[in-house]
Protein backbone atom coordinates (compact mmCIF):
# COMPACT_ATOMS: atom_id res chain seq x y z
CA UNK A 1 0.00 0.00 0.00
CA UNK A 2 1.20 3.89 -0.64
CA UNK A 3 2.33 5.53 1.75
CA UNK A 4 0.51 8.68 0.19
CA UNK A 5 -2.99 9.00 -1.21
CA UNK A 6 -4.26 11.57 -3.81
CA UNK A 7 -7.74 12.03 -4.70
CA UNK A 8 -9.05 14.51 -7.43
CA UNK A 9 -12.73 13.40 -7.78
CA UNK A 10 -15.86 12.43 -6.10
CA UNK A 11 -17.03 9.03 -6.29
CA UNK A 12 -20.06 8.35 -8.62
CA UNK A 13 -23.15 7.30 -7.87
CA UNK A 14 -23.20 3.63 -7.10
CA UNK A 15 -25.64 0.79 -5.78
CA UNK A 16 -23.58 -1.99 -4.48
CA UNK A 17 -23.87 -5.27 -1.99
CA UNK A 18 -20.44 -5.79 0.33
CA UNK A 19 -18.75 -8.05 2.95
CA UNK A 20 -17.20 -6.02 5.55
CA UNK A 21 -14.12 -8.16 7.08
CA UNK A 22 -14.30 -9.69 10.56
CA UNK A 23 -14.78 -7.44 13.69
CA UNK A 24 -11.64 -6.28 15.06
CA UNK A 25 -12.47 -6.40 19.01
CA UNK A 26 -14.18 -9.71 18.90
CA UNK A 27 -11.48 -10.76 16.30
CA UNK A 28 -8.61 -9.65 19.46
CA UNK A 29 -10.63 -11.28 21.87
CA UNK A 30 -10.91 -14.29 20.36
CA UNK A 31 -7.26 -14.80 20.11
CA UNK A 32 -6.25 -13.91 23.38
CA UNK A 33 -9.10 -16.23 25.20
CA UNK A 34 -8.48 -19.11 22.48
CA UNK A 35 -4.44 -19.16 24.33
CA UNK A 36 -6.28 -19.85 27.45
CA UNK A 37 -8.37 -22.79 26.34
CA UNK A 38 -7.62 -26.37 26.75
CA UNK A 39 -7.15 -27.78 23.22
CA UNK A 40 -8.01 -26.36 19.71
CA UNK A 41 -10.14 -23.34 19.09
CA UNK A 42 -11.43 -21.83 15.17
CA UNK A 43 -12.29 -19.08 14.03
CA UNK A 44 -13.86 -17.95 11.00
CA UNK A 45 -13.52 -14.87 8.99
CA UNK A 46 -10.77 -13.76 11.51
CA UNK A 47 -9.58 -10.19 10.78
CA UNK A 48 -6.20 -10.30 9.02
CA UNK A 49 -5.12 -6.75 10.12
CA UNK A 50 -1.87 -5.64 11.73
CA UNK A 51 -3.76 -5.36 15.20
CA UNK A 52 -4.66 -8.79 15.16
CA UNK A 53 -1.50 -10.52 13.74
CA UNK A 54 0.24 -8.63 16.42
CA UNK A 55 -2.23 -10.26 19.01
CA UNK A 56 -0.99 -13.78 17.53
CA UNK A 57 2.39 -12.97 17.18
CA UNK A 58 2.01 -12.20 20.91
CA UNK A 59 0.74 -15.30 22.53
CA UNK A 60 2.92 -16.93 20.23
CA UNK A 61 6.09 -15.57 22.04
CA UNK A 62 4.05 -16.59 25.15
CA UNK A 63 4.14 -20.37 23.63
CA UNK A 64 0.78 -20.90 21.78
CA UNK A 65 0.56 -22.08 18.49
CA UNK A 66 -1.69 -20.82 15.95
CA UNK A 67 -2.08 -21.08 11.98
CA UNK A 68 -4.01 -18.63 10.24
CA UNK A 69 -5.41 -18.97 6.37
CA UNK A 70 -7.66 -17.38 4.55
CA UNK A 71 -9.06 -15.64 7.47
CA UNK A 72 -9.36 -19.18 9.13
CA UNK A 73 -7.47 -19.65 12.40
CA UNK A 74 -6.69 -22.27 14.41
CA UNK A 75 -5.50 -22.02 17.99
CA UNK A 76 -3.91 -24.76 20.09
CA UNK A 77 -4.40 -23.61 23.88
CA UNK A 78 -2.99 -25.11 26.80
CA UNK A 79 -5.40 -24.02 29.45
CA UNK A 80 -4.35 -21.05 32.61
CA UNK A 81 -0.96 -22.60 32.87
CA UNK A 82 -0.03 -22.79 29.55
CA UNK A 83 2.41 -19.79 28.31
CA UNK A 84 6.03 -20.87 28.04
CA UNK A 85 8.58 -17.91 27.57
CA UNK A 86 12.01 -16.90 28.44
CA UNK A 87 12.40 -13.84 31.06
CA UNK A 88 11.94 -10.48 29.51
CA UNK A 89 10.26 -11.56 26.85
CA UNK A 90 8.70 -8.47 24.69
CA UNK A 91 5.43 -8.11 23.45
CA UNK A 92 5.14 -5.46 20.45
CA UNK A 93 1.24 -4.71 20.73
CA UNK A 94 2.04 -1.94 17.15
CA UNK A 95 -0.98 0.21 17.54
CA UNK A 96 -3.79 -1.79 19.33
CA UNK A 97 -4.42 -0.76 22.85
CA UNK A 98 -6.81 -3.09 22.94
CA UNK A 99 -4.28 -5.87 22.52
CA UNK A 100 -1.75 -3.84 25.27
CA UNK A 101 -4.05 -3.83 27.86
CA UNK A 102 -6.07 -6.50 27.42
CA UNK A 103 -2.99 -8.82 27.55
CA UNK A 104 -1.87 -7.70 30.87
CA UNK A 105 -5.19 -10.05 32.51
CA UNK A 106 -3.63 -13.17 31.13
CA UNK A 107 0.05 -12.34 32.65
CA UNK A 108 -1.40 -12.33 35.98
CA UNK A 109 -0.18 -15.61 37.06
CA UNK A 110 3.40 -15.93 34.93
CA UNK A 111 6.24 -16.51 36.41
CA UNK A 112 8.70 -14.58 34.41
CA UNK A 113 8.35 -10.92 33.28
CA UNK A 114 6.79 -9.47 30.03
CA UNK A 115 8.24 -6.22 28.29
CA UNK A 116 4.89 -4.67 26.70
CA UNK A 117 5.70 -2.28 24.24
CA UNK A 118 4.00 -0.24 21.00
CA UNK A 119 4.29 1.82 18.34
CA UNK A 120 4.95 6.06 18.56
CA UNK A 121 1.53 6.29 18.71
CA UNK A 122 0.40 3.88 21.34
CA UNK A 123 3.72 4.63 23.42
CA UNK A 124 2.08 8.11 24.04
CA UNK A 125 -1.22 6.41 25.68
CA UNK A 126 -1.77 6.20 29.02
CA UNK A 127 -1.91 2.43 31.19
CA UNK A 128 -2.67 3.62 33.89
CA UNK A 129 -6.34 2.39 33.67
CA UNK A 130 -4.84 -0.73 33.40
CA UNK A 131 -1.98 -0.51 35.54
CA UNK A 132 -4.31 0.22 38.92
CA UNK A 133 -6.01 -2.64 39.10
CA UNK A 134 -3.81 -5.28 37.93
CA UNK A 135 -1.41 -4.05 40.88
CA UNK A 136 -4.87 -4.59 42.93
CA UNK A 137 -4.90 -8.32 41.75
CA UNK A 138 -1.32 -8.49 43.12
CA UNK A 139 1.10 -8.03 39.65
CA UNK A 140 4.17 -6.38 39.72
CA UNK A 141 4.30 -3.84 37.13
CA UNK A 142 7.68 -1.77 36.18
CA UNK A 143 6.21 1.53 34.47
CA UNK A 144 7.31 5.11 33.92
CA UNK A 145 4.76 7.65 33.44
CA UNK A 146 1.92 5.01 32.74
CA UNK A 147 3.52 4.95 29.24
CA UNK A 148 4.58 1.80 27.12
CA UNK A 149 7.01 0.05 27.38
CA UNK A 150 5.50 -1.41 30.79
CA UNK A 151 7.95 -4.66 32.43
CA UNK A 152 4.91 -6.92 33.35
CA UNK A 153 5.54 -9.92 36.02
CA UNK A 154 2.70 -12.59 37.37
CA UNK A 155 1.98 -13.50 40.58
CA UNK A 156 1.62 -16.55 42.17
CA UNK A 157 -1.00 -15.71 44.80
CA UNK A 158 -3.29 -13.58 42.60
CA UNK A 159 -6.66 -12.18 44.87
CA UNK A 160 -9.99 -11.37 43.66
CA UNK A 161 -10.55 -7.28 43.72
CA UNK A 162 -13.77 -5.18 43.85
CA UNK A 163 -13.26 -2.18 40.99
CA UNK A 164 -14.55 0.86 40.31
CA UNK A 165 -14.42 1.44 36.67
CA UNK A 166 -15.69 4.79 35.90
CA UNK A 167 -14.47 5.58 32.46
CA UNK A 168 -16.46 3.31 30.80
CA UNK A 169 -13.43 1.41 29.44
CA UNK A 170 -14.39 -1.73 27.65
CA UNK A 171 -10.89 -2.42 27.93
CA UNK A 172 -10.25 -1.88 31.17
CA UNK A 173 -13.07 -4.55 31.79
CA UNK A 174 -11.68 -6.84 29.96
CA UNK A 175 -8.44 -7.13 31.23
CA UNK A 176 -10.00 -7.39 35.19
CA UNK A 177 -12.19 -9.99 33.76
CA UNK A 178 -9.11 -11.80 32.01
CA UNK A 179 -7.48 -11.19 34.84
CA UNK A 180 -10.07 -12.57 37.31
CA UNK A 181 -10.54 -15.97 34.96
CA UNK A 182 -7.21 -17.28 36.75
CA UNK A 183 -7.49 -15.88 39.94
CA UNK A 184 -9.22 -17.79 42.83
CA UNK A 185 -12.60 -16.38 44.65
CA UNK A 186 -14.99 -13.82 43.42
CA UNK A 187 -14.27 -10.33 41.43
CA UNK A 188 -16.74 -7.58 41.47
CA UNK A 189 -16.63 -4.67 38.78
CA UNK A 190 -18.87 -1.65 39.39
CA UNK A 191 -18.63 0.06 35.96
CA UNK A 192 -20.78 2.19 33.11
CA UNK A 193 -22.57 -0.05 30.42
CA UNK A 194 -20.08 -0.28 27.67
CA UNK A 195 -18.71 -2.89 24.83
CA UNK A 196 -19.85 -6.50 25.82
CA UNK A 197 -17.86 -8.79 23.27
CA UNK A 198 -15.56 -9.62 26.46
CA UNK A 199 -18.67 -10.52 28.73
CA UNK A 200 -20.97 -12.56 25.81
CA UNK A 201 -18.00 -14.43 24.74
CA UNK A 202 -18.15 -15.62 28.45
CA UNK A 203 -21.46 -16.97 28.76
CA UNK A 204 -21.32 -18.68 25.38
CA UNK A 205 -18.23 -20.34 27.22
CA UNK A 206 -20.19 -21.44 30.48
CA UNK A 207 -17.99 -19.54 32.58
CA UNK A 208 -19.29 -18.16 35.62
CA UNK A 209 -20.10 -14.54 34.83
CA UNK A 210 -23.47 -12.96 36.40
CA UNK A 211 -23.92 -9.30 35.40
CA UNK A 212 -26.79 -6.75 37.40
CA UNK A 213 -28.07 -4.47 36.33
CA UNK A 214 -28.56 -0.98 38.47
CA UNK A 215 -29.75 2.28 37.45
CA UNK A 216 -27.61 3.63 34.80
CA UNK A 217 -24.67 1.34 35.80
CA UNK A 218 -23.72 -2.48 36.27
CA UNK A 219 -22.24 -5.03 38.74
CA UNK A 220 -20.25 -8.20 37.17
CA UNK A 221 -19.20 -10.35 39.39
CA UNK A 222 -16.65 -13.00 38.19
CA UNK A 223 -15.95 -16.74 40.14
CA UNK A 224 -12.51 -17.56 38.75
CA UNK A 225 -10.29 -20.46 37.71
CA UNK A 226 -13.02 -22.59 35.97
CA UNK A 227 -11.57 -24.11 33.27
CA UNK A 228 -13.30 -23.90 29.85
CA UNK A 229 -12.71 -26.12 26.18
CA UNK A 230 -11.28 -25.09 22.71
CA UNK A 231 -14.30 -23.55 20.81
CA UNK A 232 -15.32 -22.40 17.74
CA UNK A 233 -16.22 -18.39 16.70
CA UNK A 234 -17.77 -17.22 13.08
CA UNK A 235 -16.55 -13.28 13.16
CA UNK A 236 -19.16 -11.05 12.31
CA UNK A 237 -18.28 -8.08 10.04
CA UNK A 238 -17.15 -4.91 11.51
CA UNK A 239 -19.53 -1.90 12.49
CA UNK A 240 -16.55 0.24 12.64
CA UNK A 241 -15.50 -0.24 9.43
CA UNK A 242 -18.98 -0.46 7.56
CA UNK A 243 -19.46 2.84 8.85
CA UNK A 244 -16.95 4.27 6.22
CA UNK A 245 -19.16 2.91 3.34
CA UNK A 246 -22.74 4.22 5.70
CA UNK A 247 -21.53 7.71 5.63
CA UNK A 248 -20.11 7.40 2.10
CA UNK A 249 -23.34 6.22 0.74
CA UNK A 250 -25.52 9.01 2.86
CA UNK A 251 -23.00 12.05 1.87
CA UNK A 252 -23.07 10.43 -2.20
CA UNK A 253 -25.73 11.17 -4.68
CA UNK A 254 -28.29 8.72 -5.97
CA UNK A 255 -26.31 5.64 -3.77
CA UNK A 256 -27.62 2.47 -2.03
CA UNK A 257 -25.53 -0.03 -0.31
CA UNK A 258 -26.31 -3.45 1.46
CA UNK A 259 -23.35 -4.26 4.16
CA UNK A 260 -24.02 -7.88 4.38
CA UNK A 261 -23.74 -9.70 8.09
CA UNK A 262 -22.51 -6.82 10.45
CA UNK A 263 -22.20 -7.08 14.14
CA UNK A 264 -24.72 -4.27 15.49
CA UNK A 265 -25.40 -5.18 19.17
CA UNK A 266 -26.22 -2.25 20.87
CA UNK A 267 -23.30 -1.83 22.58
CA UNK A 268 -21.70 -0.85 19.12
CA UNK A 269 -24.28 0.40 16.64
CA UNK A 270 -24.46 4.06 18.27
CA UNK A 271 -24.19 5.55 14.74
CA UNK A 272 -26.83 3.88 13.52
CA UNK A 273 -29.00 5.63 15.87
CA UNK A 274 -27.41 8.96 15.58
CA UNK A 275 -27.31 9.11 11.94
CA UNK A 276 -31.01 8.24 11.82
CA UNK A 277 -31.90 10.89 14.34
CA UNK A 278 -30.25 13.44 11.43
CA UNK A 279 -33.12 11.96 9.17
CA UNK A 280 -30.34 9.04 7.47
CA UNK A 281 -32.18 6.23 5.90
CA UNK A 282 -30.62 3.22 7.34
CA UNK A 283 -32.35 -0.23 8.33
CA UNK A 284 -31.20 -3.30 9.38
CA UNK A 285 -31.95 -6.22 8.03
CA UNK A 286 -32.25 -10.31 8.35
CA UNK A 287 -31.70 -9.71 12.11
CA UNK A 288 -30.42 -12.67 14.15
CA UNK A 289 -28.30 -13.57 17.16
CA UNK A 290 -25.00 -15.56 17.07
CA UNK A 291 -23.52 -16.19 20.55
CA UNK A 292 -24.90 -13.11 22.33
CA UNK A 293 -24.14 -10.51 19.38
CA UNK A 294 -26.92 -9.19 17.25
CA UNK A 295 -26.03 -9.22 13.44
CA UNK A 296 -27.93 -7.69 10.64
CA UNK A 297 -27.38 -6.74 7.32
CA UNK A 298 -27.41 -2.94 7.03
CA UNK A 299 -29.09 -1.18 4.16
CA UNK A 300 -28.20 2.68 3.23
CA UNK A 301 -29.46 5.49 0.73
CA UNK A 302 -28.08 9.02 0.11
CA UNK A 303 -29.68 11.34 2.48
CA UNK A 304 -31.72 13.91 1.06
CA UNK A 305 -32.29 16.26 4.02
CA UNK A 306 -30.05 15.35 7.36
CA UNK A 307 -30.59 17.66 10.14
CA UNK A 308 -28.21 18.71 13.10
CA UNK A 309 -28.06 16.86 16.40
CA UNK A 310 -27.79 17.55 20.02
CA UNK A 311 -26.52 13.93 20.47
CA UNK A 312 -27.62 12.58 23.76
CA UNK A 313 -24.79 11.30 26.13
CA UNK A 314 -26.18 7.83 26.28
CA UNK A 315 -25.02 6.77 22.66
CA UNK A 316 -21.36 7.85 23.59
CA UNK A 317 -20.00 4.75 24.60
CA UNK A 318 -21.91 2.90 21.55
CA UNK A 319 -20.04 5.31 19.13
CA UNK A 320 -16.83 6.51 20.42
CA UNK A 321 -14.62 5.00 17.06
CA UNK A 322 -17.43 6.54 15.05
CA UNK A 323 -17.28 9.97 16.13
CA UNK A 324 -15.23 11.05 13.38
CA UNK A 325 -17.35 10.22 10.71
CA UNK A 326 -20.28 11.61 12.95
CA UNK A 327 -19.00 15.03 12.99
CA UNK A 328 -18.13 15.18 9.17
CA UNK A 329 -22.01 14.32 8.52
CA UNK A 330 -22.82 17.01 11.28
CA UNK A 331 -20.50 19.01 8.62
CA UNK A 332 -23.38 19.14 5.93
CA UNK A 333 -26.82 19.39 7.74
CA UNK A 334 -28.85 22.74 8.65
CA UNK A 335 -28.04 24.25 12.40
CA UNK A 336 -25.56 23.59 15.34
CA UNK A 337 -24.80 20.21 16.41
CA UNK A 338 -23.64 19.33 19.65
CA UNK A 339 -21.69 16.65 21.67
CA UNK A 340 -20.99 16.47 25.28
CA UNK A 341 -18.89 14.22 27.40
CA UNK A 342 -16.38 13.10 24.41
CA UNK A 343 -13.47 14.23 26.68
CA UNK A 344 -12.11 10.11 25.58
CA UNK A 345 -11.94 11.35 22.08
CA UNK A 346 -8.43 12.44 23.50
CA UNK A 347 -7.27 8.98 24.55
CA UNK A 348 -7.12 7.55 20.91
CA UNK A 349 -4.49 6.65 18.64
CA UNK A 350 -4.37 10.43 17.98
CA UNK A 351 -6.00 13.21 20.14
CA UNK A 352 -9.25 12.75 17.60
CA UNK A 353 -11.20 15.53 19.29
CA UNK A 354 -8.89 18.24 18.33
CA UNK A 355 -8.15 16.20 15.07
CA UNK A 356 -11.38 16.14 14.35
CA UNK A 357 -11.93 20.21 15.00
CA UNK A 358 -8.88 21.00 13.19
CA UNK A 359 -9.71 18.99 10.19
CA UNK A 360 -13.37 20.55 10.33
CA UNK A 361 -11.86 23.97 10.38
CA UNK A 362 -9.81 23.06 7.11
CA UNK A 363 -12.83 22.33 5.42
CA UNK A 364 -14.22 25.76 6.18
CA UNK A 365 -16.82 24.83 9.50
CA UNK A 366 -17.14 27.08 11.98
CA UNK A 367 -16.73 24.70 15.59
CA UNK A 368 -16.28 25.47 19.08
CA UNK A 369 -14.15 22.82 21.24
CA UNK A 370 -13.52 22.49 24.86
CA UNK A 371 -11.65 19.63 26.42
CA UNK A 372 -14.63 17.19 26.33
CA UNK A 373 -17.29 18.89 24.07
CA UNK A 374 -18.03 20.23 20.59
CA UNK A 375 -20.28 22.46 18.71
CA UNK A 376 -20.30 21.96 15.11
CA UNK A 377 -21.90 24.61 13.21
CA UNK A 378 -23.25 22.72 9.74
CA UNK A 379 -22.81 24.01 6.14
CA UNK A 380 -25.58 21.93 3.93
CA UNK A 381 -24.18 24.11 1.01
CA UNK A 382 -20.45 23.24 1.83
CA UNK A 383 -18.08 22.98 -1.42
CA UNK A 384 -15.21 21.73 -1.48
CA UNK A 385 -12.81 23.02 -4.50
CA UNK A 386 -9.12 23.83 -2.61
CA UNK A 387 -5.82 21.46 -2.09
CA UNK A 388 -6.29 19.47 1.40
CA UNK A 389 -3.13 18.00 3.03
CA UNK A 390 -3.61 15.31 5.58
CA UNK A 391 -0.78 14.69 7.94
CA UNK A 392 0.58 14.62 11.16
CA UNK A 393 -1.98 12.67 12.57
CA UNK A 394 0.16 9.73 14.61
CA UNK A 395 -0.56 7.30 11.97
CA UNK A 396 -4.38 7.02 13.45
CA UNK A 397 -5.91 4.65 10.52
CA UNK A 398 -9.51 6.16 11.43
CA UNK A 399 -8.36 9.35 10.66
CA UNK A 400 -6.88 8.70 7.71
CA UNK A 401 -10.05 6.63 6.24
CA UNK A 402 -12.37 9.95 7.31
CA UNK A 403 -10.18 11.51 5.36
CA UNK A 404 -10.46 9.56 2.00
CA UNK A 405 -14.05 9.42 2.70
CA UNK A 406 -14.45 13.33 3.15
CA UNK A 407 -12.50 13.53 -0.55
CA UNK A 408 -14.90 11.39 -2.31
CA UNK A 409 -18.27 12.58 -0.87
CA UNK A 410 -17.23 16.41 -0.91
CA UNK A 411 -14.62 17.00 -3.95
CA UNK A 412 -11.52 18.88 -3.68
CA UNK A 413 -7.77 18.07 -4.01
CA UNK A 414 -6.33 16.07 -1.66
CA UNK A 415 -3.01 14.50 -0.66
CA UNK A 416 -3.33 12.09 2.34
CA UNK A 417 -0.30 11.15 3.87
CA UNK A 418 0.69 7.86 6.14
CA UNK A 419 -1.86 5.44 4.42
CA UNK A 420 -0.08 2.65 5.55
CA UNK A 421 -2.01 3.24 8.85
CA UNK A 422 -4.96 1.47 7.79
CA UNK A 423 -3.69 -1.49 7.69
CA UNK A 424 -4.07 -1.42 11.45
CA UNK A 425 -7.76 -2.21 11.00
CA UNK A 426 -9.41 -2.61 7.35
CA UNK A 427 -6.19 -3.07 5.01
CA UNK A 428 -8.62 -3.77 1.90
CA UNK A 429 -10.13 -0.21 2.03
CA UNK A 430 -8.64 1.12 -0.93
CA UNK A 431 -8.81 -1.78 -2.92
CA UNK A 432 -13.03 -1.80 -2.18
CA UNK A 433 -13.18 1.48 -2.75
CA UNK A 434 -11.50 1.22 -6.14
CA UNK A 435 -14.73 -1.81 -6.87
CA UNK A 436 -16.84 1.12 -6.46
CA UNK A 437 -15.25 3.23 -9.25
CA UNK A 438 -13.53 5.45 -6.45
CA UNK A 439 -10.20 6.94 -8.72
CA UNK A 440 -7.63 7.05 -5.83
CA UNK A 441 -3.45 7.12 -6.98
Amino acid sequence: MKSILNINNKIKNYNKTIYIPGDKSISIRFVLLASQAIGKSVAYNLLNSEDVKNSLNAIKKLGINYKFKRNKCEIYGKGFNGFNFKNNTVIDAGNSGTLARLIFGLLINTNNSVIIKGDKSLSKRDFYRVVKPMRLFGQVIDSKNFKLPIKVKGTNFSRPINYIESKGSAQVKSCILLSAMKTEGITKIYCKPSRDHTEKMFKELKLPIKIVKKNNSQIIFYRGKKNFKGFEYNVPGDISSSSFFIVLTLLSKKSKILIKNINVSKSRSGIIQILNLMNARIKLKNKKIYKGETIADISVQSAKKLKSINCPIKFNSSSIDEFLLIFLVCAVTKGVSKFKKIGELRNKETDRLKFANDFLIKLGIKTKVTKDSLKIFGNPNLTLNRKYIIKNFDKDHRACMLSIIAALALGGKWKIHDVDSIKTSFPTFVKMLKTFGAKLN
